[in-house]
Parts: structure tokens; sequence; C-alpha cells
């Protein structure tokens, strides 16, 4: 007979107590599939002025060339497409408002689609008023449609669930990246600027139609009750916590603006390197932007929101720095990347505080982007009348300057601190 000691049987004998049955995580719910399809759309919507952009920003020296025009001069031609954004985004708020964002997105992919066609038509003629029409259109044309996509952008956001504006701002840097890679190919193999710019306008425009049906109607009209939120083209009360945020904007869209014009000619004119490949370091620069803004959520989720933007702005005064005073090619090339990566969150995340600085969230969030687009769009034409008197090195140093003012800035774009309520008065003090 096999002895088992006691203390073992006892052990077998004892009865486990059941574990308790885990409760079934709900079922993740996916917003409504009009709401994917419009998701899809604004992707594009967003990713179709990038590259047309950045097709035009690759090929400036062969333009520049063409005209044979100075720097001031392109800054001349430049500031067709600031009055162009200018326009565009002074009304844009007003349309939707009125219209709604549909027809008002609708209107501005025509005008970026026709500005292809214009300066692909100039540069054809050597005619330096038709390639600034061309970019008043494109100018026109992003102040209209990103302004009225950002509205959709935060309707798609709320019917998600979580952030939706800073992937949909990658799609952007995205669209600016394929663009300046096919603009360096085509400037390395001496492509010429017309047949490039009308390829151009055949992949944008086949891109826009498979958009348009995406896009939903009736969102971000001005509506008569009282309890709906503010329209778009309300104008928002102007406190030092949105000014601040202001300035953020500012700076950071001027450091992406004064890149997106001037860093291909910079690398050529002030570094001496070939044209295919100061169109290549602007790539470089795009591809940081893009990955900034697709990798930067769960950053943003652990440090907040004023630690990645002061962060950004020093990384970013950092590039600008080292682009401007480093006499070798490589280390300016190199810093490109810095640049770009410093300045990928900052127009998203100053949108989001700006959206939760105080009420009338919508008409803070145009507000806002106004401020950015300006500054995007016409900020870097007057560093070309700077850059045609001290070179585009120097001209750069105003936005190194502004950039560090960011990180005294940033604390503004945290949440929003809530009042705590006043104590009830104890039955002694009644």
């Amino acid at each position: 007979m096999e002895f088992r000691p006691a203390s073992r049987v006892r052990l077998r004998e004892r009865v486990r107590p059941e574990r308790p049955e885990r409760p079934e995580r709900p079922a993740r719910r996916l917003p409504d599939p009009a709401v994917r399809r419009h998701r899809l759309a604004l992707q594009l919507c967003f990713g179709i002025p990038g590259f047309a952009l950045a097709t035009w920003v690759t090929r400036t020296p062969d333009v520049r060339d063409r005209l044979d025009a100075s720097t001031a001069e392109m800054g001349l031609v430049l500031f067709g497409m600031s009055i162009g954004s200018m326009l565009g985004i002074l009304v844009a708020g007003a349309l939707v408002a009125r219209f709604s964002t549909r027809p008002v997105v609708i209107t501005g992919m025509v005008l970026v689609l026709a500005s292809s066609g214009t300066t692909a038509l100039g540069a054809a003629l050597s005619s330096a008023p038709l390639v600034a029409f061309g970019l008043l259109l494109i100018g026109a044309g992003m102040g209209l449609s990103e302004v009225a996509s950002n509205v959709d952008g935060a309707e798609v956001e709320r019917a998600y669930g979580r952030p939706v504006l800073p992937a949909l701002h990658g799609c952007y840097s995205l669209g600016t990246l394929l663009g300046a890679a096919l603009g360096a190919g085509g400037a390395a193999i001496g492509l010429p600027v017309p047949w490039h710019l009308a390829a151009v306008l055949l992949v944008t425009s086949t891109l826009f139609v498979l958009a348009l049906p995406g896009l939903r109607p009736g969102l971000g009209r001005a509506t008569a009750d009282p309890s709906a939120p503010a329209s778009a083209g309300r104008r928002p009360a102007l406190d030092p916590r949105l000014l601040m945020i202001g300035g953020v904007v500012f700076a950071m869209t001027l450091a992406e603006g004064a890149a997106t014009d001037w860093l291909p000619l910079l690398m050529v004119d002030g570094h001496d390197m070939p044209a295919g490949l100061g169109s290549l370091v602007y790539a470089g620069f795009a591809a940081a932007m893009a990955a900034g803004r697709f990798a930067g959520g769960p950053a943003v989720a652990r440090f907040g929101r004023p630690v990645m933007l002061g962060g950004g702005a020093l990384l970013t005064a950092t590039g600008i720095a080292l682009v401007s005073f480093a006499d070798s090619p490589t280390a300016a090339g190199c810093a490109v990347l810095l640049w770009g990566l410093g300045t990928s969150l900052g127009f998203p995340l100053a949108l989001s505080a700006a959206g939760e600085s105080g009420p009338d969230t919508t008409a803070r969030i145009t507000f806002t982007s106004r401020i950015g687009y300006v500054a995007l769009l016409a900020g870097p034409p007057s560093l070309g009348f700077l850059g045609d008197h001290r070179g585009l090195r120097a001209a750069m140093l105003p936005v190194l300057l502004l950039t560090l003012a960011v990180a005294t800035l940033s604390p503004a774009t945290g949440p929003r601190p809530t009042p705590t309520p006043a104590p009830l008065p104890t039955p002694d003090e009644t």
C-alpha cells in the first residue's frame, strides 16, 4: 500500500475556487460607412495640394532660370501665391458657414488643379505674370479647401472618437514627399518644367475624381439653433491665450513655409548643390515632416502638447541655425531633417490647442488656421527681398528667432485650466 503524506492528500482534495468569467470586451464600433468614405476623401484632399505645391517647389530653380529672374523678382512672383492665399483664407469661413464645406472644398480643389496648368503654360512661355497668376490660383485653392477640410476633419474626429487631424495633416506631408521625390527625379533627368507640371495636373485630377463622391454635404453650415456649435465664419473672442497660440502657429508655419518656398534655392545658391540634389534635400524635409506627423501621436499623449511644441521649436531652431551657419553642404543637408521633424507637429497641435482654449471651438480653429496659412504662404516671399540683399542663408535668421520664441509661448497650448468651485458655506457661516 502506497503511503501518501496527509498534507499532499489535503492539497489534492482542496477545491479550487472558480475564476470569475472575464467580461467580454465590447466590439469596437466602426463609424458609419459614409464617415469612413469621408475620411478617405479628406486624406486625398489634404494630399493633393501638398503634391501640387511640392512639385512647384522642387522646380523653382528651373523656373527661375526660364524666367531669368533674380531672387527679389522671384519674391514678387511668389507674392501671387500670397495674394491668393489671403483671399482664400479670408472668405473661406464665411463661405463654409453659408454653403457648407463640400462646395468650398470642391472649389478649392478645382483652383489647385487649374494652377498646375497655368504655371505649366507660364513656364513654357517664360511669362512671369502668368506664373504668378498660377501661384495665385494655388494659394486661393489651398486657402479655401484646407480651411474647409479642417472643419470636416473635426467632424470626422468626433465620429471616430479619437484624434484624426494629425494624420490628415500627415497626408498633406505625404503628398509633399511624393511630389518632392517626383520633382527631384524630373530635375535630375532634365524633364522640361511644362511637361512635368502637365503630368502633375493629370495625376491630381484623377485623385480628385476619386475623392469627390466621398465628400459629405451639409457640414459646417451655420444654423439658427442657439445650442448648435459656432459657425465657421464667426469671430472668436481674442483672449490672451488664443493670441499666444496664434503666435505659436505663426512662427511654426513660417518655418515650414520658408522651407517649402526657398529650401531648394537655399541649397543651390547657399551651399552650391546641383539642382537635383537641392530638390532631393527638400524631399528629405518632407519625409521628416510626414514621419513626425504620423508617429507623433504617442509622444504627444505621453509628454503633452507644450513639451512637444517647445521641443519641436528648439529642434527647428537647431536645424535652421546649422543650415544658415554651417559651411558644409553635408551638415546643412542633414540639418534639414531636424528642421522638418521639429516643425511637423506645430500646426496640427496648435489647432487642437486653439479648439480647447475657450468657447466657439470652430471659430477658434478657423481663426488660428487663418494665421497659419497666412504665415505659410504670405511670409516666405518677404524673405526673398532680404535674401536678395543678404543672401538666403541670412534671410532665415528671422525665422530662427521666431522659432526660439515659441519655446516661451508653448505653455499656452496646454489643457485649459478648469475653475475650482468656491467652497460651500458651513452652517455657522449662514
